[in-house]
């Protein structure tokens, strides 16, 4: 493909994309296949001669997109939003065209000091007075950015009990295997899965009724482990869990955190954290202000698509030194004067990812993506309001910002049986969760552009609250009757 055809093929792909998105609404949100359905519909070795880019795109269409999961979908409310818009694409298409890897300050400048503006910007807006104390990096997941605080936290915490008499005499290995960290059974895998590759002991503690987990239940199993001459060393919190949308009490954890010497604060606000640029939902970050590290991701809440994690460390010198590998042919001139980011994260390579953020934060501004947020959180409250008119189901977390999660009012097989039905049904798409021991369906609102149609519509969605006969139409193993009993 040589420029001007490229030039013809790039219109047509816009075109393409355009007609992708705005009839995404009249396809299944989930596809009805089997693993392995592709397969048999392409060929078991790659083509030795060149194919057309019109077959290419024939096959894209009547092979490929009839097996995606449509996150963009107006029915799709699994998971959380996975951030997306035209001026996020267009930032991407940009990057890939320029084909930079911005490791260092040398590979591409601009790399480097748009990310850091960008940073800036985003934290005056959001998390101000993190920005006289951290510093900011764009990650590729909010998994990146907890592991990098894990390896940090650890290697410091190592180096510093080498300097103690009574560790001294003790190798990497033995410091190590009597490191612990904490987190709430309703923390993300990725810490679990952080703390497994990491090699150190993870403390699963249990939240109360609302999921939030509390700074006494910390003290209590932290208290435990110094007594059996073991050393805390890493807590990781949550601003807006993946299973109900909780927030764990940060003005209570973040105290106990201080109290024992050498404990990094860690906050995972994935999802919830990008909604602080709204002043009215800043009250959910009491306590942020203990925290040694803090990561929140604009590709979730904050129209901009994957990949985009943001990161804030307190002390970078210690993310560096976790980090840092210095071989001659990455060395520059301005390495001293100049920020780069390669020692602050795990990869080498990075992608212009602060383009596409500062595409969005420029075309939508500050108060369009406060209008973004806003209405999911409208839409979420509609839908709770829908949900609590019916007494056969019930509520059973605290709605503070897309997330309602509900289950009807019967035991959890029934419960799974009826999710299932629904996601069968290919109407819409949902994911389960347990809080407080309960089986419980998740409603995000996730959809750039959703409406109160689209929440509360009866044909298209999975239920009428008003009358459960529909709900038998989702449910074909189970009869009308079946949900009156209930």
């Amino acid at each position: 493909m040589d420029i001007d055809e490229f030039r013809e093929r790039g219109k047509e792909m816009i075109d393409y994309i355009c007609e992708f998105v705005s009839t995404i609404k009249d396809r299944r949100v989930t596809p009805d296949l089997e693993p392995g359905f592709l397969k048999p519909m392409l060929p078991s070795e790659a083509p030795m001669d060149p194919e057309s880019w019109d077959d290419i795109m024939k096959d894209v269409e009547n092979k490929i997109v009839p097996g995606l999961v449509f996150w963009q979908h107006p029915h799709f409310h699994a998971y959380f939003p996975t951030g997306n818009s035209f001026p996020s694409l267009l930032g991407d298409i940009l990057c890939d065209a320029m084909g930079c890897i911005g490791f260092s300050w040398a590979s591409s400048p601009s790399c480097t000091e748009l990310e850091t503006i960008v940073l800036d910007w985003y934290g005056k807006f959001d998390f101000h007075f993190l920005i006289t104390t951290a510093t900011i990096i764009i990650q590729g997941s909010a998994s990146d950015c907890i592991f990098v605080a894990m390896v940090a936290a650890r290697d410091h915490t190592i180096a510093r009990l080498k300097e103690k008499p009574e560790y001294a005499h003790l190798d990497e290995t033995a410091l190590l295997g009597k490191l612990v960290a904490y987190c709430s059974t309703q923390s993300h895998s990725c810490v679990e899965k952080g703390a497994r590759v990491s090699f150190f002991t993870l403390r699963l503690l249990e939240p109360d009724e609302h999921s939030s987990l509390r700074g006494a239940t910390l003290e209590q199993a932290i208290e435990a482990d110094v007594a059996a001459g073991l050393i805390p060393f890493f807590v990781s919190t949550t601003l807006g869990t993946t299973g109900s949308c909780a927030f764990d009490k940060l003005t209570e954890i973040g105290p106990v955190c201080r109290k024992y010497e050498g404990i990094w604060f860690h906050v995972d606000g994935a999802y919830g954290g990008s909604s602080f640029i709204c002043p009215e939902f800043r009250y959910l970050m009491a306590g942020l202000e203990y925290a040694d590290s803090f990561n929140t991701n604009p590709n979730k809440f904050m129209l901009t698509n994957f990949d985009c994690s943001c990161l804030w460390v307190r002390d970078r010198t210690k993310v560096i030194k976790a980090l840092v590998v210095d071989p001659i042919y990455l060395e520059h001139p301005n390495e001293e004067s100049a920020i780069d980011y390669r020692n602050w994260s795990l990869p080498l390579s990075r992608r212009f990812r602060s383009l596409k953020l500062w595409f969005v934060m420029r075309n939508y501004g500050i108060s369009g993506l406060q209008a973004y947020i806003r209405n999911h959180v409208k839409l979420a409250k509609h839908f709770e309001a829908l949900v609590k008119k019916d007494s056969r189901f019930e509520v059973v977390n605290d709605v503070l910002l897309g997330l309602v999660c509900f289950r009807v009012k019967g035991t959890d097989d029934f419960n799974k049986e009826f999710l299932l039905n629904i996601n069968d049904s290919g109407k819409l798409h949902m994911v389960p969760a347990v809080i407080n021991g309960q089986y419980i369906i998740r409603f995000c609102v996730t959809t750039p552009h959703a409406t109160a149609e689209d929440v509360g519509k009866i044909d298209n969605l999975f239920i009428t609250l008003t009358n459960f006969t529909h709900i038998s139409l989702y449910c074909p193993r189970h009869q009308a009757k079946d949900f009156k009993k209930l």
